[in-house]
């Protein structure tokens, strides 16, 4: 195999970051839509506004972004520290400023409030989910090269 086949590419590692930034909106949008509802449940509506969800799809791919290229990919973080939780802070509090100024949870302080510290929570949870997967999958990976090792008649 030549060596151009075994270094990832520029386009390859794009292609990465941007499946990543996918992955990150699809799970915030939904976290963020199901207090989203809960609010409006609550409140005694079962609509939502299409021009609200907009706003967040919108806005968790904004973050995605900040959060890949600017934020260190802190959610994916090995370990949780000053770095990670001031990444999570400034986004949480991002969320809930263009929540108040998009009027999403019709100005409620304490609402919004509540969902700057829920996001965070949110945050805190997918980066056990990653530090969880990066396990399983170092598993996997262990045990590949355990029967590689084997069929290749090596000793570990």
């Amino acid at each position: 195999m030549s060596r151009d086949h075994e270094k990832v590419s520029l386009w390859e590692r794009y292609l990465t970051k941007e499946i990543g930034i996918e992955f990150k909106a699809c799970l915030y949008f939904f976290g963020i839509l199901f207090y989203y509802c809960i609010f409006r449940i609550i409140g005694g509506s079962f609509e939502a506004s299409i021009i609200h969800m907009a706003e967040m799809i919108f806005l968790t791919y904004v973050m995605g972004y900040l959060q890949v290229f600017v934020l260190w990919n802190f959610d994916e973080a090995e370990s949780w520290g000053a770095k990670e939780v001031f990444g999570m802070i400034l986004c949480s509090s991002l969320y809930g400023v263009v929540a108040g100024l998009c009027g999403w949870f019709e100005g409620n302080i304490y609402v919004i409030l509540g969902f700057v510290l829920y996001v965070a929570f949110i945050y805190f949870c997918v980066f056990l989910i990653y530090k969880t997967r990066r396990a399983i999958d170092e598993k996997l990976l262990n045990d590949e090269l355990s029967l590689f090792k084997a069929r290749s008649g090596e000793k570990e």
